[in-house]
């Protein structure tokens, strides 16, 4: 069992050979929570992981539909590509 130190902004740093033990990599998600007075801290799958990016993409308005048909969907793929070769071209 490993100690680790409660820091500043209530940071904690897991030891390295738990972090290698289970495969963490910067940016991943663990859900935390408390099972009979002890705190555990699961890592979430890749895929939740990636449903999580999309729901804040969601709500931040970085999505685009619902659609209706397909037709819908490509008309505003179209569109928002146009949207982006002209941006880009304005950097140039």
């Amino acid at each position: 069992m490993s100690t680790v130190r409660v820091k500043a902004n209530l940071q904690v740093t897991l030891p390295p050979a738990i972090v290698e033990q289970v495969g963490l990599k910067e940016g991943d998600l663990l859900d935390a929570k408390i099972e009979r007075g002890k705190i555990t801290l699961t890592p979430k799958s890749r895929l939740d992981q990636r449903i999580a990016e999309s729901m804040a993409d969601h709500k931040a308005g970085r999505s685009y539909g619902p659609f209706d048909t397909a037709e819908d969907l490509i008309a505003s793929l179209e569109k928002n590509m146009t949207k982006r070769v002209t941006r880009k071209a304005t950097r140039s």
